[in-house]
C-alpha cells in the first residue's frame, strides 16, 4: 500500500522561510532521504516525488496552492494514486504546541487551521494522520496571520533543522511502526 505524505505551506519565495511553511521543510527533508527531487505533477497543482522510505512505497507531495486551498491538490493526488485517508499523512504548523514540540495523531478537528479545513472539505473527512510541528503562539497581541507568515526568529532558526529532522523521523516511524509506538517515542 502506498502512503501519501503531504507537507503544507505556501508557494513562492515570499513565504519560503516562514513558520507556515514548516510542512514544506519536512517534506524537503524526506525528499533528501528518498534521494530525489520534487517535480510538478501535471494537472494536480502539486509537486510530487515517488520513492521508498524505510522500504515503504511513498508519494511525497507539496501543494502548489496557498495554504487555505490545500484540499484540492491533496484530494487530486489521493484520487490519482488511489490513496485512502488512512494512508494520508499531512505535515503542518501548529500554534497550540510550543516551538520545537511535535505531536503525531490520527483524526481530529481543524483547530482553526485553514489548510486542514480545506483538506476536510475536499476529501470529506478529518480521519487521516497529522504530524503537528509546534511553532508556538505569537507574542503579545501580534495577530496570528502575521506571526505564521513571518520567518522564524534568529534564535528559532538555530533549532528549526533539528525540529524538521525529528518530524521526518516521526513520519518514518509512523509508516513502519504505527501510531502508538510513534506517539510514545515522539509526542512531547
Amino acid at each position: 500500500m502506498t502512503w501519501l505524505i503531504v507537507g503544507l505551506g505556501n508557494p513562492g519565495p515570499t513565504y519560503a522561510t516562514t513558520r507556515h511553511n514548516i510542512g514544506y521543510f519536512v517534506a524537503d527533508a524526506l525528499a533528501e532521504r528518498v534521494g530525489g527531487r520534487f517535480s510538478a505533477h501535471k494537472g494536480r497543482r502539486a509537486d510530487v516525488l515517488e520513492g521508498r522510505l524505510q522500504g515503504e512505497r511513498v508519494v511525497l507531495g507539496r501543494a502548489r496552492s496557498y495554504m487555505n486551498e490545500s484540499g484540492g491538490p491533496v484530494a487530486s493526488l489521493m484520487t490519482y494514486y488511489d490513496i485512502e485517508p488512512d494512508h494520508l499523512v499531512v505535515i503542518h504548523d501548529e500554534l497550540d504546541i510550543g516551538f520545537g514540540a511535535l505531536r503525531v495523531k490520527f483524526g481530529g478537528g481543524d483547530n482553526g487551521h485553514n489548510g486542514l479545513k480545506s483538506i476536510r472539505q475536499s476529501i470529506g473527512t478529518g480521519d487521516y494522520y497529522r504530524v503537528r510541528v509546534g511553532i508556538g503562539r505569537p507574542p503579545g497581541r501580534q495577530p496570528v496571520h502575521d506571526f505564521v507568515l513571518k520567518p522564524f526568529s534568529a534564535t528559532e532558526r538555530k533549532d528549526v533543522g533539528v525540529n524538521v529532522e525529528e518530524a521526518a523521523d516521526a513520519i518514518e516511524s509512523l509508516i513502519t511502526r504505527g501510531l502508538v509506538a510513534t506517539q510514545s517515542d515522539f509526542n512531547r
